[in-house]
């Protein structure tokens, strides 16, 4: 008692009293309380609270459960081509020929096979090899993507509720379980 009023409770009667005065009606009339038709009295219910009646009743209350499915995304993959250029390099030998003047000091009588005094032309032309580059696309790889559906089981599990009533038959002393069915 003493640790009661250490810590400032409250006298529920009192309480009450002074709520009345201020206009509360009192508790509303509980469903699920515990109600004596035989003795007229309510257990756990107000005092000013309905009295059962032969009318009243005890809603019984099932949840049912139901599962269903839904698409959900999990993510995606994504493949992105895109262009990157690398330097190459090659080395080549290359051949070039080139035409030189050549000047050589003679002293020689001119002779009918040197054709003296005639119009005469010697050409020489230059060939080099020059590197060619000649490129050409080949395809080395295909990369695709391709949904794969399967199917897996999954059990879920949960809870549902009901109401239990059990009757308690005064009269006799013995027990009756209502949630199950009679026939």
């Amino acid at each position: 008692m003493d640790v009661l009023d250490d810590e400032g409770t409250v006298d529920l009667n009192e309480g009450e009293a002074s709520w009345r005065a201020e206009g509360w009606g009192g508790y509303e009339a509980n469903p699920y309380g515990s109600v004596d038709i035989a003795l007229g009295t309510t257990a756990g219910l107000a005092a000013d609270a309905p009295r059962a009646t032969d009318q009243d009743s005890i809603p019984v209350v099932e949840e049912q459960i139901s599962i269903g499915k839904r698409d959900t995304s999990h993510g995606r993959v994504r493949v992105r081509a895109y262009t990157v250029e690398e330097p190459v390099n090659e080395t080549v030998e290359l051949r070039d020929e080139r035409v030189e003047l050549e000047r050589r000091p003679v002293d020689r009588a001119a002779t009918g096979a040197d054709a003296a005094f005639q119009d005469r032309t010697i050409e020489a032309e230059e060939y080099a090899e020059e590197a060619v580059v000649a490129k050409e696309a080949r395809v080395v790889e295909e990369i695709g993507l391709e949904k794969v559906s399967g199917t897996h089981a999954e059990t879920i599990s949960d809870t549902v509720c009901h109401t239990e009533v059990e009757v308690e038959n005064d009269r006799d002393g013995s027990r009756d379980d209502a949630s199950k069915p009679r026939i």
